[in-house]
């Protein structure tokens, strides 16, 4: 029986003996998001989860990421992104897949540059002040990167350009945004700007509840679904203990297909552009990751 379209240009670029390079913005989406294809193409190719976000900060913490870290029952974030950085490379050596800690700071605990900020006393009574993104709801789960974040974005950029040269001829996964968690936005901003050949993995479990205001009618982007390997994905996702009870109350992971979304032209029997994904337009819950 003949691939689908999907798996027949997964099948050429893992033929090609090209790179992949999986941009996951947090300790998690990559496998959340991309684990049973990942599985799958981790047998045949070099492929790399370089994620970007995956560093926290010390106090004093904005009411946004101390309500994070209740629900995640952790009293300090530095520790806690140091167990999730953890659970990263167990998950991942299951895989057998390499990957790679870029280093930022999480959205959620990512200050003002210094000259932006206030004293230290004024930091001390109202942290807000001092961040990039104050608040969840009101700033990160916006669907727009600050214009205080351009330092991030260009770090974000060389990163693509360090891990996958511009003549390699590979391939890179990127987010699709769905939700509209600033970091995830600012990764597919760059991974579009970079130039490089681009496939946009809709975002789970936020796209269960939410889409991505747009962003894939007016790129004329074609959704895909990849259902193969499916089986193991609820396991690899319950290696990250400290986020799952959070993001899957009750413990229930759903066995959903993974979505993925390729230019129109560069896909045979392309349903028509701008198909919604699962989902209504609806504002994504505060999430973990």
């Amino acid at each position: 029986m003949a691939d689908d379209p999907l798996t027949s240009f997964v099948r050429t670029v893992l033929g090609s003996g090209a790179p992949i390079i999986v941009l996951s913005p947090h300790l998690d989406d990559a496998v959340l998001s991309c684990g049973a294809l990942l599985g799958w193409a981790g047998r045949r190719a070099p492929v790399t989860v370089a994620t970007l976000f995956t560093e926290a900060a010390p106090p004093p913490y904005t009411l946004s990421a101390r309500q994070y870290l209740r629900r995640t029952r952790a009293r300090d974030a530095e520790e806690l992104f140091a167990d999730r950085r953890e659970e990263d490379r167990r998950v991942l050596a299951l895989l057998d897949v390499d990957w790679r800690h870029v280093g930022l700071v999480d959205g959620r605990f990512r200050r003002l540059p210094r000259a932006r900020r206030g004293g230290e006393r004024l930091s001390r009574l109202l942290p807000e002040l001092d961040h990039v993104y104050p608040t969840y709801r009101g700033h990160l789960s916006r669907g727009r990167v600050s214009a205080y974040d351009t330092g991030t974005l260009r770090a974000v950029g060389e990163t693509v350009d360090a891990l996958l040269p511009a003549r390699s001829g590979g391939l890179v996964l990127a987010p699709l945004g769905v939700g509209g968690h600033a970091d995830h936005v600012l990764v597919r901003t760059a991974a579009e700007r970079s130039g490089r050949r681009i496939v946009y993995y809709s975002d789970f479990p936020y796209n269960q509840t939410a889409d991505d205001g747009g962003f894939a009618g007016s790129h004329r982007l074609v959704a895909r679904a990849w259902d193969r390997d499916l089986d193991r994905k609820a396991e690899l996702i319950r290696g990250y203990r400290t986020q799952t009870d959070a993001l899957f109350p009750g413990g229930r992971i759903p066995r959903v297909p993974e979505v993925y979304l390729l230019p129109e032209a560069g896909t045979a029997n392309a349903t028509p552009a701008g198909r919604r994904l699962p989902g209504r337009r609806a504002r994504t819950a505060e999430g973990v990751s």
